[in-house]
């Protein structure tokens, strides 16, 4: 019987690599295409435009912010405001609105989409809230979720606006923007918003979704962006961009009605 050849010498690993299970590919953070000095002049001109960004949900406190938010999906923000003013009149709290029960907040909200399930989760929030919060709205992401209807991007709205936590909210304008500029690159919400909050400084964090969601919607918009109306033209990177001479950077006091009605009719 021939002696059993000597076991060949292990074959050299590349470095970092051990032997054993194959090692499990590592996840790529994906990258702003911005320094982060150009990510501050970004945010610098967008506070000089609108110093004091404001949401456009008509709201009168943190209860009827969250019905707001909740009933905005799937819809424009005109339209829920046209449908809460007078819901919100008669139920700016948990306890009215459990009051008036389903079928009347259904009346109210009918020119909403969705809103047979839209009137229910606002039933069933407004319970969770009175049984589990003593009436008021949790300033908590983990206790926001676990409400009927309310998801990430809904907590994160209210935690802004309510309660001025750094949080920011991912809707289809900043994942547009954050992928068609290369800011924020990413192919779901959570990514976009990873690397928001990764990027932006935090002096400007406050307003930073609300300057965003502005730009999206009247400026650097779905279909056609305007871009010789942007001020951030000459540090835009997008390859599509139209002009790099940016707009000029003074303040703006209001939002032109006409521009309000031509992106709602766009986002429909």
């Amino acid at each position: 019987m021939k002696n059993p050849k000597p076991k060949d010498k292990a074959k050299a690993l590349p470095k970092g690599r051990t032997s054993g299970a194959a090692a499990k590919p590592r996840a790529t953070r994906r990258r702003s295409l911005y320094s982060a000095a150009e990510v501050h002049e970004i945010f610098r001109r967008f506070s000089v435009q609108r110093p004091e960004p404001k949401g456009e949900l008509e709201h009168v406190n943190a209860f009827t912010l969250l019905v707001a938010v909740v009933l905005s999906a799937q819809a424009t923000d005109a339209g829920v405001n046209k449908a809460t003013r007078a819901l919100f009149a008669i139920a700016d709290t948990p306890e009215k609105m459990l009051a008036l029960g389903e079928e009347i907040v259904g009346q109210h909200i009918r020119t909403i989409g969705l809103w047979r399930n839209k009137a229910k989760n606002v039933i069933a929030l407004s319970e969770v809230l009175i049984r589990d919060h003593g009436g008021a709205v949790p300033d908590d992401r983990d206790q926001l979720v676990e409400l009927p209807g309310v998801g990430r991007k809904t907590a994160n709205v209210v935690l802004n606006m309510a309660f001025g936590q750094h949080t920011m909210a991912v809707d289809t304008h900043i994942l547009r923007i954050g992928n068609r500029i290369g800011l924020a690159p990413g192919k779901t919400p959570e990514q976009v918003e990873d690397t928001l909050v990764r990027i932006i400084p935090d002096e400007f964090m406050r307003h930073a979704h609300h300057w965003l969601i502005l730009h999206g919607r009247y400026v650097c918009k779905a279909r056609k962006p305007d871009c010789w109306r942007c001020v951030i033209a000459d540090i835009c990177k997008s390859p599509d961009k139209s002009t790099s001479e940016p707009a000029p950077l003074v303040p703006l006091d209001d939002i032109d009605p006409i521009e309000v009605a031509e992106a709602e009719v766009a986002a429909q």
